[in-house]
């Protein structure tokens, strides 16, 4: 009888801190990035796996900021340095220090496009009310930038929406 109780007890706790995991990662809305000197959010919605930045094979041709192709997990992807794509330029010139913190993210799986992105740097994950405003994006921006956020030490983050930009006629054509 003992063993049946600490048995449901047991149950019990673990359907507990399951319940709170399950809550925990429901708040946590975007997945924050350095790119460059931009501060962005990707919607964890639409954001997939991270990789560490591995031997990238060119491809001839290509737009500066299409770094080439790479085998992740026996797939192919595409490789977009982001801060070259929101520069339109290649992008600035990084340290070895940098590329040591570089990460690759693909896009999620329901998108459709076997594509990572470059960032410069993984910042964690952030919830809504870890921050104090936010702002539609600037006049002019492009269709894919969602809101900007301001933290409660006063950053700047702005929202990249990966569906819009990967429907972005720009973004789809590699071509030089």
């Amino acid at each position: 009888m003992a063993k049946r109780e600490a048995l449901r007890d047991l149950q019990s706790r673990l359907a507990d801190r399951l319940q709170a995991a399950t809550t925990q990662a429901a708040s946590a809305a975007w997945l924050a990035v350095r790119v460059g000197p931009l501060k962005a959010l990707f919607p964890l919605t639409q954001s997939g796996e991270i990789f560490p930045l591995t031997t990238v094979a060119p491809v001839p041709y290509a737009r500066p900021w299409f770094l080439g192709v790479v085998n992740l997990r026996g797939g192919l992807f595409g490789v977009v340095d982001l801060a070259g794509f929101v520069a339109g330029s290649a992008g600035q010139k990084r340290s070895e220090q940098s590329w040591a913190d570089a990460r690759l993210v693909t896009f999620n799986t329901e998108l459709e496009l076997n594509c990572a992105l470059l960032v410069d740097a993984l910042v964690g994950l952030r919830r809504p009310d870890a921050f104090a405003s936010f702002e539609p994006a600037p006049a002019g921006s492009p269709a894919y930038f969602g809101h900007r956020f301001l933290d409660a030490e006063g950053g700047t983050w702005q929202e990249i929406d990966l569906r819009l930009l990967s429907e972005t006629a720009e973004f789809l054509s590699i071509g030089a």
